[in-house]
């Protein structure tokens, strides 16, 4: 320390003292790390469950670490159609619905950012009514029902395509962009189009990519929707496989079939718990490194400089 204060003449360096711990820091870290075990424990417990080994799976037990792990149960549901139909049918909403979310989205909100253009402010007022207002479950279902998208994964996908809170986040970010690039690139005989494709989306990568997240997720985890306008099974989406296994205690048999290429029945409890750690497994994978996307998300366009 000496040393170091002798490179810098007429500056003296303290030594860094300590905080010291106190009773409430104490107090207030043991109740976190409780609560922080009371939120992990029934993750702990499905994931367990999941894997343990059919043969020795005792109902009503509480399991925090699997007696005998095994990938049964896991390769068991990976092989029935309804669990890879209902996946498929998840993915097909999440990748086509937030392609089709980000388009939407960042096209309205282009179009709101030119001053000139007929209706603008009407346009605007529609879009703040609805931030505030929508029409409710019984006209939605009307309209769908009008538009003959019932028991198809459009209806999944059109009803969420875009959102006023989104839209003004996209709207907010490209106001932010300099008008001299636009006003280049018109000098240069670049049409609206030419200059929203070559040169607002690419230097909108960052905002595109943090509301394609909120996009992915929120397909990802339909659900209401799906309820409420798909009813052929073959068209039902992973949410409403769980909440079938799970809350209506309906295995479709699963309970009560053997798995493939063996005698042994496989316990229902075990097929509901792989289900869900399946159902959940694709988005705790992408969040903890798409995190500080989200946190960019929800700050996107609120300071404007």
């Amino acid at each position: 320390m000496k040393a170091q204060a002798q490179l810098i003449p007429g500056v003296t360096l303290k030594p860094r003292r300590r905080r010291r711990i106190t009773l409430f820091d104490a107090v207030v870290t043991v109740i976190l790390v409780l609560v922080g075990l009371v939120s992990v424990m029934p993750f702990i417990y499905v994931v367990c469950v999941s894997l343990t080994d059919p043969a020795v799976y005792v109902p009503y037990k509480l399991y925090l670490f699997p007696e005998k792990a095994s990938l049964a149960v896991y390769r068991y549901i990976l092989s029935t159609p309804s669990f890879m139909r209902a996946m498929g049918n998840t993915v097909f909403v999440t990748l086509l619905g937030t392609t089709i979310s980000i388009g939407t989205t960042y096209t309205l909100a282009y179009a709101l950012t030119s001053k000139t253009m007929p209706g603008r402010g009407v346009i605007m007022g529609i879009v703040i009514f609805s931030l505030l207002f929508n029409a409710g479950l019984v006209p939605n279902f009307l309209n769908i029902r009008n538009l003959h998208l019932d028991n198809t994964l459009w209806a999944l996908i059109l009803m969420r395509m875009t959102d006023s809170w989104s839209v003004l986040v996209a709207k907010t970010f490209l106001d932010g962009l300099p008008s001299e690039l636009k006003e280049a690139a018109e000098l240069d005989g670049c049409s609206d189009i030419g200059v929203f494709v070559r040169i607002v989306l690419p230097l909108s990568m960052a905002s595109i990519a943090t509301l394609g997240l909120f996009f992915a997720v929120r397909y990802w985890n339909i659900y209401t929707d799906a309820i409420l306008y798909i009813t052929d099974s073959a068209k039902r989406t992973l949410q409403v496989l769980v909440k079938s296994l799970l809350v209506d205690n309906n295995t479709s048999g699963a309970g009560n079939m053997a798995a493939a290429g063996s005698d042994n029945v496989l316990p229902s409890e075990t097929i509901r718990m792989a289900t869900v750690v399946l159902a959940i497994l694709p988005i705790m994978c992408v969040y903890p490194f798409l995190q500080r996307y989200f946190v960019k998300g929800a700050l996107l366009g609120s300071v404007k400089g």
